[in-house]
């Protein structure tokens, strides 16, 4: 397993919009760079032991191992070459998709910040 773990770790780098969407690539003269928002994760487990006498296991022993691991890849936009040089055409929908965690961060920061004033206020 520290062996996987440690190969991963050595192509890290590698991995992004590059992976999901492949090369940068030229279509009718302009160069075209995919952006993307790509998320992993692994995850593993292993168990073994007895339960104490009036656990819940009424085999009092047990075993177990276990894992996984699973990703996602969100097309963000390109970036799109051109006669000003390399432009940033978003993907509106995506965008709008990546945007919503960092807008829900922010109403639920400022409404702890609206309850903590309203606490201090004497009346």
């Amino acid at each position: 397993m520290a062996k996987l773990i440690e190969n991963l770790a050595e192509s890290v780098p590698a991995w992004g919009a590059k992976v999901a969407y492949g090369e940068k690539t030229t279509v009718d003269g302009q160069e075209i760079i995919p952006v993307a928002l790509v998320a992993f994760g692994f995850g593993g487990g292993e168990g073994s032991g007895s339960m104490p006498e009036g656990g819940s296991n009424p085999a009092g022993n047990g075993e177990g191992s276990g894992g996984g691991g699973g990703g996602y890849s969100v097309p963000l936009g390109a970036y799109i070459g051109g006669p000003d040089g390399l432009q940033f055409r978003p993907n509106a929908i995506a965008m709008a998709v990546a945007a919503v965690p960092l807008v829900s961060a922010i109403g639920a920061g400022i409404a702890m910040i609206v309850a903590a004033a309203k606490f201090r206020i004497p009346g």
